[in-house]
């Protein structure tokens, strides 16, 4: 297995840690969230540099680095979910463009072909990564506010805990509006793929 392959099964495996620190309530437990997701982030960005420079470009590396970015994401989503910090709604968009893509990618591989992300699908995985990091960033200002007001009784933890979720759900719906724009693209490039369905 090449570098950027083994950075690709990094990524996933770093998920459960991501995942465990985002719901187990301890100090500063978005701080070290965030800096595992973004940690995990970078190697998405590292595996496909390397690939493309050092020409180690696989069919594992092109059907794997688009399911692990499909992990990573979808994985702090739906603990935003369980955390309050998002609505349902913009997950199942999420999921429903994430199985469109996956039904066609599979397709198109039991026809012998693989079919590599688009620059559309790297632009939602950008923004997707972007609003997960501000949710992030937005909840450890929180956290730091507690430590200096009671959250139960402080009229500015309240402001700032509903102003944060609102802005939080604009980054997330930025970034889904690209997952389906990217989603339509991708099915509308691959309608030979379909057809065969």
């Amino acid at each position: 297995m090449n570098l950027p392959n083994k950075l690709t099964v990094l990524r996933i495996l770093l998920v459960p840690f991501i995942v465990a620190t985002l719901l187990i309530d301890f100090p500063f437990h978005f701080l070290v969230a965030g800096l595992l997701f973004g940690a995990a982030s970078l190697t998405d960005y590292f595996d496909g540099k390397i690939a493309r420079e050092q020409n180690l470009i696989t069919n594992f590396g092109k059907f794997a680095d688009p399911i692990a970015d499909k992990i990573l994401v979808i994985s702090a989503l739906v603990c935003f979910l369980s955390l309050g910090l998002c609505d349902a709604v913009l997950i199942i968009v999420v999921l429903f463009r994430e199985f469109v893509v996956t039904s066609v990618r599979l397709s198109a591989a039991t026809q012998g072909t693989v079919v590599a992300a688009n620059i559309w699908g790297k632009v939602k995985t950008v923004t997707q990564i972007i609003a997960i990091v501000m949710v992030f960033a937005l909840q450890l200002i929180l956290e730091i506010v507690t430590l200096f007001t009671d959250p139960t009784t402080s009229a500015v933890y309240v402001s700032l805990s509903y102003a944060f979720y609102i802005i939080g759900e604009i980054a997330l719906w930025i970034s889904t509006v690209f997952a389906i724009i990217s989603g339509l693209k991708y099915v509308l490039d691959n309608k030979d793929a379909i057809s065969e369905m």
